[in-house]
């Protein structure tokens, strides 16, 4: 990691350029030159043509590689992220058993001396025959001869958690015998458990953010449950700038940012222009997975007053917290799954006149795509959740699968999309999403509801901020392969030469 932003001037050499949609700039398979100095682009050669080095420039041939724009993540909870790529994973168990002997396993690794938390992430039980219980944990623990340790498992979704009957009593969590933490109950837990120490949590972070930079990330906006502002004022003091970072505000630090009179894109002092202000983040109702997305009808085989999954912040109390950040000049990243939630955002940034993005927007009404154009709203998507939860949308929204991540309607729509991960609910690689929304497949299946396919060109549009032109900022990526042509495990997998933020190199292979 570099703890100062060194200036100076690069030339690189032999650069193609990636077209893009809307993105005007040097495009084409004729090689150009590109300079870089002091974290912009200050010169580009014509097609075919030479820029002249200068004595001071550090001259870097990119033998005909192509460029693009560097990627963003325009939805990640980073410190969750880092936590996990730290944590036993049991993403693989097909049922409650399956993932109770996984965490068996696990704590036979760790010796019957240590009796310590076991946080495991990445269940998904949608699809389970037998739900999550607490007894099925125990009687796991139990029947290998273990003591009853306090175990802990994240839905891989974030919306719930899986507890034995030793964590419920740890927490002190009552009403939840079944062990199965959700929503409301669960997120100020699920905060409590991020506290590692800080210089740990940083490390880890810096990992995090060393492997995205490998990935041709360049910038994410973080929506981590957590004070963003001045965590990241932290870690870039200390050192930690291989990213951008809009950061994320949530309800409880809202008037510190607006006491700091900070708007949406405004720089925070002292972080060498690396961080800037990002939304103001709601989350409005639940998830798929955990079956509390909010929907008109109610999900395949539930019954009684939370069939149609739940909604967290109802619209009295959304539209004046709406109202208040965009009175200050702060956008609105407001999380809505459900059809029901969507319509509810919707309504909301019509009633309030603000700006900014519903995240997720996964199933939506005919109606509801055209209101996001005509309202100017990003859609903030994540395709590769469209792979995890093809068989989930089957399974619980029987009839709606059409509705379900419509990428090309909301493009054809004139809606403006973003992609992004929602790390830790699928990694942080734009190259996942990327292929997620061009193939609409994964793991050799055949692709799911094929008629909501991106073009690449606008899938990788929608991963970047910038363009390569004069003026704008030297973030840039430099990949093997031209994306263009690429399809399926190879661009999942896409190699990555070089990576530069404001013209320094954050990741190189040559």
């Amino acid at each position: 990691m570099t703890s100062t932003l060194p200036t100076g001037s690069t030339l690189l050499r032999h650069a193609r350029v990636v077209p893009l949609p809307d993105l005007s700039g040097a495009a084409g398979d004729a090689p150009v030159d590109l300079r870089l100095e002091d974290g912009l682009i200050t010169a580009v050669s014509a097609p075919g043509e030479r820029l002249d080095p200068r004595p001071w420039d550090v001259v870097v041939d990119l033998d005909g590689r192509w460029v693009l724009p560097g990627l963003w993540d325009h939805h990640v909870h980073m410190g969750q992220w880092a936590l996990a790529r730290q944590r036993f994973d049991v993403s693989a168990a097909t049922s409650a058993p399956e993932a109770a002997a996984l965490v068996v396993s696990r704590l036979r690794e760790r010796g019957a001396d240590d009796d310590s938390l076991l946080m495991a992430v990445g269940f998904r039980d949608g699809l389970w025959p037998q739900p999550p219980t607490a007894s099925v944990l125990d009687d796991a623990l139990a029947a290998a001869g273990l003591p009853p340790v306090p175990v802990v498992v994240v839905c891989g979704d974030l919306h719930s958690a899986w507890l034995s009957t030793a964590a419920l009593r740890r927490f002190g969590v009552t009403g939840h015998d079944d062990g199965v933490l959700r929503e409301e109950d669960w997120f100020p837990l699920l905060a409590a458990l991020q506290e590692v120490p800080t210089d740990t949590l940083d490390r880890w972070v810096g990992e995090a953010a060393d492997a995205a930079a490998a990935r041709g990330v360049v910038g994410i906006v973080d929506l981590e449950m957590a004070d963003n502002v001045s965590v990241w004022e932290r870690r870039v003091a200390a050192g930690m700038t291989q990213l951008r970072v809009a950061a994320g505000v949530w309800r409880e630090h809202l008037d510190r940012a607006v006491a700091r009179e900070l708007a949406t894109s405004d720089v925070v002092g002292g972080t060498h222009g690396l961080v800037t202000l990002g939304p103001f983040k709601v989350i409005s109702d639940g998830s798929l997975n955990t079956r509390t997305a909010y929907c008109h009808d109610p999900y395949e085989g539930l019954e009684g007053p939370h069939a149609h999954g739940a909604l967290n912040v109802p619209t009295d109390e959304l539209v004046p917290l709406m109202a208040y950040a965009t009175r200050h000049g702060i956008h609105c990243a407001i999380h809505a799954i459900g059809d029901r939630a969507n319509g509810l955002a919707l309504d909301a940034f019509e009633a309030t006149g603000a700006r900014g993005s519903v995240e997720h927007a996964q199933l939506l009404t005919d109606d509801d795509v055209a209101r996001f154009a005509r309202l100017g709203v990003v859609a903030s998507v994540q395709p590769e959740h469209a792979m995890d939860d093809r068989d989930v949308v089957e399974r619980y929204w029987p009839g709606r699968a059409a509705r379900t991540f419509p990428l090309r309607r909301l493009h054809e729509a004139g809606v403006r999309l973003a992609l992004g991960s929602d790390a830790p609910v699928a990694p942080l690689d734009p190259w996942l999403a990327v292929s997620a929304a061009v193939d609409r497949a994964r793991d050799g299946r055949e692709p799911w509801q094929p008629q909501e396919a991106l073009p690449v060109d606008v899938a990788l549009a929608a991963s970047v901020r910038s363009r390569v032109a004069v003026g704008q900022p030297a973030d840039l990526t430099a990949l093997d392969l031209d994306p263009r042509t690429t399809r399926g495990d190879a661009l999942r997998a896409m190699p990555v030469a070089a990576t530069l933020l404001a013209g320094r190199w954050t990741h190189r292979t040559f």
